[in-house]
């Protein structure tokens, strides 16, 4: 991937963060147990959530050096699945929140990876930004899949 712009790369992430909340827009919609829709329906807002910020940056890039960096625990859950599956009407919880998380740990490494390639510290620290966004919902979804197992027993 190449970008030529700063605006190139923030449409670019703006377009994968309305993926994102189609994806657990609709996701949403096929649940059938109301704590699992509400769950995919959080993360839909939270990815909205990304996109507005992304749109702000893109009004005024110079917010990008006034973001405020924090450190994000990393659990690695998803690190050990391997999920290959698309989500499917009847999915168990377990199953959607570990796509959910396999889908957020691709995005952080999407972003870390893309870093690596930026030609200046203005553009580094954007996609530094969108790993760490990225990073909280997947710390988020560790937990909460850590939660969840623990109430199940495992």
């Amino acid at each position: 991937m190449n970008f030529e712009s700063i605006d190139e790369i923030l449409n670019f992430a703006i377009e994968k963060e309305v993926e994102a909340v189609e994806f657990y827009k609709k996701a949403s919609g096929l649940a059938h147990v109301e704590s699992i829709r509400d769950v995919l329906l959080d993360f839909s807002n939270e990815e909205n959530k990304h996109k507005k910020m992304l749109e702000h940056f893109k009004d005024d890039q110079k917010k990008i050096e006034k973001y405020e960096f924090k450190k994000i625990l990393d659990l690695k859950r998803s690190d050990f699945l391997v999920v290959n599956v698309e989500y499917e009407t009847g999915m168990n919880f377990t199953d959607i929140l570990k796509l959910a998380m396999k889908r957020e740990e691709m995005a952080v490494k999407l972003y870390n990876k893309l870093s690596t390639y930026a030609l200046d510290s203005n553009v580094e620290n954007l996609f530094q930004i969108l790993v760490q966004e990225e990073s909280k919902h997947k710390n988020i979804l560790e937990t909460m899949y850590d939660d969840h197992m623990t109430k199940m027993g495992d």
